[in-house]
């Protein structure tokens, strides 16, 4: 025989088909196979794979190629086959047990790695020799043996004599060999492990041969003693055992024996193995420690099956029930001949044992597993284990139970159904049901915790009623939870064979332990056990006869008895049933008059309670959360929905809304939020059945009776949640998410069912939604946001209200998004003043909210009007959608550029018009910001967004219609009282935003100016005002740093100078300048003069100005040199003079200008007579830089210098004179004519 030998194939009953096969070759025990792909059991070599069962069974040739030859080898010497067990078998079975003596010294030798080689080769020859003997003995029996007649046959030959007694020599030897080798037990301790060599081989250690020999040995010794039987017919006498010990030996009794023996010897392996294990892990842990033990359980359970079908031996169970009985009993008078070890826990080991056992009886003769075959059953021997089981004095301890019952569930998926087992413990159950049968150090997912929610206890139940349960079930279940799962099973199967007479006796037997005082004995945990049973009941059975009897039962509790919890727990059965009802497609009607009757009491109850009875209050939310939860479970769950449904939807939830706080609410809303959603979705899909066409006309009834219990359904919600949420539109209490949502979800169910909508929204009721939570302005912008993104996200009901004739729904729907942005800083909506202070914009935002806005954009930018907006203006916005604030800023721009690239008056005018709607009450949207306590992001988002507005639209704010908006804005914010107010400083974050945005206004407002349609004077007052206040406010103290440039004022000019349109702004500049900076009271400088100086200087440099504004503002430079002796506003005086004279220079063509000429000769007329030697000196520095002014003002200052001399009666004034001189010398040769003619005048 070849160790690596391949698997046979399966055989047929055909003799031929199995000629030629691996017969050649006699099958042994091996457990060396490769099963890693888990498709076989067994070893191709095994007794099963090879056929040998079913040809012992069907009497057949055990090996029917093999022993053909006329000799045989058998230990190493040759024999005559047909001769050779009569003539030698006394020394053929002596040189077998000489084979097991060599065999058992070779575990003596030390089997290491390098020797494990050699004794693995030397223990599996002598293996092979021994298997080939015994098999040797069962073909001579079958093939050469003669029967003989024992009445009147003598024997005429030797041979004939020696043939004779043959049979009884067999019997005497075989026992010898059974009293020589022993018990497996007694073997010494097996590594079933291999080595393995270089070439993949296995190689055992020869403690392993020894162990398969044994193996090898017990079985084919009740294969031969089996065929010997069939062969003769009778009883055959062991002779010389009788002679020897006096007691009878026969083929029978011999094989009785060894039968015993060898489940003893078997049972005790399993005792071994069990004693090792965890009860959590019994039935993972097979009993077998190697496949060649579970070959021959499977051998045993075939042959002792198949002889007690012919013969009156015993059944495979009849001999285990008996041996386990003798095992465990200590009453028990029998003895056993092999010494069995006390089990710990012996109950456990009897189920353990029997339910892997009755695993075997799947696989067939040839070791095939088999579903689908017939497994013969021990309820009997069952029955009797469970009642001690359970039983026990002591009591029966939890995690042994599970061990026990998940046993006894495994059994129930073997064997046919058995309600016995179902009586017996439901006795020991309706006992203990107010036990949580639970294991201190294991938490249960099951029973033993309380269940949170009807649906989770439905679950349970059906998890109970599947047909494969869970491997892990002893740690994931109570034993509770398991006897339930029994119960489910056997009634299933019971009704299945038997119809419902097995549910009737179960039903007797279960109703008939309930009762008055029993309900009453219930606690919160019983109650729970009493749902779990009578739900299982119902799923497995009937479901409406259960749930009346439940309810039966129910009313025998005494409401004033019931604690919190245990009616707590009453909802969530009670609703379980109901979710039954509907998962089963049945009428709803009495539960669910039942249950709501119940909720609208304590809907009321929770109304009426006080804030402070908390404790109260959460009694009585615990109970409507289970029936909110139960009710949005059954809708979920429908199929369609029935006029029962509607009473699910009482006036108890008008009462509760009002009495919810936040978290509550939000539990009711969700609830809300589902209920909506799945009306629809049932009307969505009754829409497409009506629209299928050949309906019949029972159909056709059927469709209008479910879309009227639709609109019953419907006009409940909206009878009793919506108004509540249009009440709630600027509370602070609903969420504003859900608050949104749920507004939504009514848009669309009016939407898709508008006559279910109430009077007050008729005839257009999505419209009127639409306004009370998308257009109005008061609002929270958070609520706004996420409803018109709801709104926008559905194309029909969008598409259908761009093309509505009844409503600008797009204009409407652009303003709300502009107040959402310019709103998205406001945190308290309802006190204006109580704002977020942020440091950091992008964090002054709930991230939520910022989201929502992010979407809302975008799907507002689909809209036709905007995308022809930004069409018509050439505007890019795809990549500012992610960034509302930017959106926001390019919208505005594109309505500006829109607006004038129009033509037409008519057209012009219909744009001022709607984008006048688009802004709608802008001012009261930006109003918080300018509270008390500002928000700097807020402020910021404001006057810059005001700013890019006025600019943009400068030329729609021309228009008559549009100026009076423009006039509140500006003044709203840049001219408010607090402003007016010289003395009073302005906050911080205001005053920034204000810098920062002002430019934008100075250059809009410029623009309007230019391009109103008729002069309006106020307009440019205000103009004058602004720039008169913020020049001030912005003008540093010294005009020593360097932020003179970055005046707002002067901003705005640096960009944009060369437009007509600054022209005027810079001129109206030099007007507020010489108005209101260069006010000298007395000879009194007006404050903060070298920063005006310095101011006008930057003016002068990055404005362009011209002679005009060197007429306005050169007076007041020249008096300040005149004046104020302050060097830094000499400084600064002087750089401006010069850069005036320059100025007027570069703009007369060589030309002194008329303007200047006359500004120097007032200045001469003011100061010459007083000032002389200053004016002087700064025309000095005027004639450095052109001559041909100060020639033009020669006269003028002779004779300024004579009425100084004559004035003062002193004649010539010589120190004037000189000093005159001075200034006529750098005149050239103008200057020294006049030089000359004073010196000649007499004068």
């Amino acid at each position: 025989m070849d160790n690596c030998s391949a698997a046979s194939t399966s055989l047929t009953d055909s003799f031929e088909l199995e000629l030629g096969t691996q017969w050649c070759k006699p099958p042994w025990f091996s457990c060396a196979f490769d099963n890693r792909g888990g498709g076989k059991s067994f070893s191709g070599e095994s007794y099963l794979s090879s056929g040998v069962l079913k040809r012992l069974i069907l009497n057949l040739d055990p090996l029917p190629t093999s022993f053909e030859e006329d000799t045989v080898e058998i230990f190493g010497i040759q024999w005559v086959t047909e001769t050779a067990l009569v003539n030698s078998s006394r020394e053929l079975f002596h040189l077998f047990r000489q084979q097991l003596y060599n065999l058992e010294t070779l575990l003596q030798a030390n089997c290491d790695f390098g020797q494990v080689s050699v004794l693995h080769c030397k223990a599996d020859n002598i293996r092979q020799q021994c298997v080939i003997f015994l098999h040797y003995i069962k073909v001579f029996i079958f093939r050469y043996l003669k029967v003989q007649n024992a009445k009147g046959h003598i024997p005429v030959h030797p041979y004939e004599a020696l043939e004779a007694q043959l049979p009884s020599v067999l019997v005497g030897e075989l026992h010898g060999l059974l009293l020589y080798i022993g018990h497996l037990s007694e073997l010494p301790s097996v590594n079933i492990g291999a080595f393995v060599n270089q070439n993949q081989i296995k190689l055992f250690a020869p403690s392993w041969h020894l162990l398969h020999l044994h193996l090898d040995i017990h079985w084919l010794v009740l294969e031969i003693l089996h065929i010997l039987g069939e062969k003769l017919k009778h009883v055959v006498y062991g002779h010389q055992f009788m002679n020897l010990a006096g007691d009878n030996l026969t083929n029978v009794s011999l094989f009785e024996e060894h039968c015993e023996n060898l489940l003893c010897d078997l049972i005790s392996l399993s005792l071994n193995k069990y004693d090792k294990i965890r009860p959590s892990e019994a039935l993972m842990s097979h009993h077998c420690s190697c496949p060649c033990i579970k070959e021959l359980w499977v051998l045993l359970i075939h042959l002792l099956d198949h002889r007690s079908k012919w013969s009156l031996s015993e059944s495979f169970w009849n001999w285990m029930n008996k041996l386990l009985k003798t095992l465990f009993e200590k009453s028990s008078d029998r003895k056993l001949p092999v010494p069995v070890i006390q089990s710990r826990d012996p109950f456990g080991f009897n189920w353990w044992i029997i339910t892997h056992l009755a695993s075997l009886y799947q696989f067939d003769r040839h070791g095939v597993p088999d579903e689908m075959r017939q497994m013969e059953s021990n309820w009997n021997f069952v029955e009797e284990l469970l009642k001690k089981s359970i039983s026990v004095q002591d009591g029966i301890l939890e995690d042994q139970l599970r061990m026990y019952l998940h046993c006894c569930l495994t059994l129930c998926d073997f064997w046919e159904p058995n309600i016995t087992i179902v009586t017996i413990l439901w006795e020991h159950y309706s006992k203990n049901l107010n036990s949580s049968f639970s294991i201190s150090w294991l938490p249960l997912k099951g029973l033993a915790n309380i269940i949170k929610s009807s649906l989770s206890l439905l679950e349970m139940v059906k998890t109970c009623c599947c047909d494969k349960q869970d491997h892990d079930l002893y740690k994931s279940s109570s034993s509770y939870t398991i006897f339930l799962c029994i119960l489910a099973k056997v009634v299933k199967k019971a009704m299945k064979n038997n119809g419902p007479h097995p549910w009737k006796q179960v039903k007797g037997r279960i109703y008939s332990k309930f009762h008055q005082k029993r309900m009453e004995e219930l606690t919160e945990v019983g109650l729970q056990n009493f749902f779990s049973l009578f739900l299982l009941l119902a799923a497995v059975a009937e479901v409406e006869d259960v749930a009346s009897h439940v309810l039966d039962l129910l009313n025998f509790l005494r409401s004033a008895s019931i604690i919190s919890s245990q009616r707590a727990l009453i909802w969530k059965g009670q609703m379980a049933f109901l979710l039954m009802y509907v998962q089963k497609n049945l009428d709803i009607g009495v539960l669910a008059e039942k249950l709501s009757g119940a909720f609208r009491e304590k809907a009321k109850e929770f109304l009426v309670s006080k804030n402070d009875e908390i404790g109260q209050k959460q009694t009585l939310w615990t109970l409507l959360a289970i029936y909110i939860d139960g009710v949005q479970e059954v809708f979920e769950t429908s199929h369609c929905l029935q006029p029962s449904h509607e009473k699910l939807l009482n006036d108890g939830f008008t009462m509760l809304l009002p009495a919810c706080q936040e978290s509550e609410l939000r539990t009711v809303l969700n609830f809300l939020q589902a209920v909506l959603a799945r009306v629809r979705s049932m009307h969505q899909q009754l829409c497409q059945e009506l629209q299928t066409e050949n309906v019949d006309l029972v159909v056709q009834s059927s469709l209008s009776a479910k879309e009227r219990h639709l609109a019953a359904v419907a006009s409940a919600l909206w009878r009793h949640f919506f108004s509540f949420l249009k009440s709630q539109r600027m509370s602070q209490i609903v969420p504003h998410s859900q608050l949104a949502d749920a507004a939504a979800d009514f848009t669309l169910l009016a939407m898709d069912m508008p006559s279910s909508a109430p009077s007050d929204l008729q005839p257009q009721p999505v419209i009127s939604m639409i306004r009370l939570f998308g257009w109005d302005d008061i609002i929270w912008p958070q609520v706004v946001a996420r409803y018109l993104s709801h709104v926008l996200q559905n194309s029909t009901l969008c598409e259908a209200l761009c093309h509505s004739e009844y409503v600008s729904f797009q204009a409407l729907t652009v303003r709300s998004w502009i107040r959402c942005v310019l709103q998205m800083y406001i945190k308290n909506f309802s006190v204006p003043d109580d704002l977020f202070i942020g440091i950091n914009p992008e964090q002054a935002v709930e991230k939520d909210y910022l989201q929502q806005l992010v979407e809302l954009t975008r799907l507002l930018f689909k809209l036709p009007e905007v995308k022809d907006i930004f069409s018509k203006s050439q505007v890019e916005y795809l990549t500012i959608l992610e960034d509302p604030k930017k959106a926001l800023v390019q919208f505005l721009e594109a309505v500006g550029i829109t607006y004038r690239n129009l033509q037409t008056l008519s057209d012009k005018s219909a744009m001022v018009t709607k984008s006048l709607e688009y802004l709608g009450e802008v001012l009261k949207y930006i109003k918080p910001y300018l509270g008390k306590k500002n928000s700097s992001a807020g402020l910021q988002l404001t006057y810059g967004m005001m700013g890019i507005l006025v600019k943009s639209w400068a030329q729609i704010f021309a228009t008559s219609k549009a100026q009076k908006l423009l006039f509140r804005i500006i003044d709203c914010l840049l001219l408010p009282h607090t402003v007016l107010q010289q003395e009073k400083e302005l906050p911080a974050a205001m005053l920034t935003a204000i810098q920062k945005s002002l430019p934008l206004y100075l250059q809009g407002m410029c623009i309007v100016c230019c391009q109103s349609q008729n002069p309006n004077t106020y307009l440019n007052q205000l103009l004058g005002s602004v720039i008169e206040q913020y020049i001030g406010r912005f003008l540093p103290a010294s005009p020593c740093g360097l932020g003179i440039g970055q005046h707002p004022v002067l901003l705005a000019l640096k960009t944009s100078a060369t437009v007509p349109p600054m022209s005027s702004l810079k001129k109206c500049i030099t007007q507020v300048i010489r108005k209101s900076y260069f006010h000298f009271k007395g000879s009194s400088p007006p404050p903060r003069l070298a920063s005006i100086l310095a101011f006008i200087l930057q003016l002068s440099k990055e404005a362009n100005v011209d002679i005009c504004d060197v007429e306005l503002l050169l007076p007041g430079v020249l008096k300040c040199l005149v004046l104020v002796n302050e060097p830094q506003v000499k400084r600064l005086a002087t750089e401006n003079l010069q850069y005036m004279v320059k100025t007027c220079q570069a703009g007369s063509e060589g030309e002194p200008a008329a303007q200047l000429t006359s500004v120097f000769r007032q200045f001469i007329q003011d100061f010459g007579m007083r000032y002389s030697y200053q004016v002087y000196s700064i025309l000095e520095t005027v004639a450095a830089l052109d001559q041909q002014v100060v020639i033009h003002l020669i006269s003028t200052l002779t004779q300024s210098l004579k009425d100084s001399e004559l004035k003062c009666g002193l004649g010539r004034n010589i120190a004037q004179r000189e000093a005159y001189g001075k200034l006529l010398s750098h005149l050239g040769q103008v200057g020294q004519d006049e030089m000359q003619r004073l010196e000649n005048d007499n004068t």
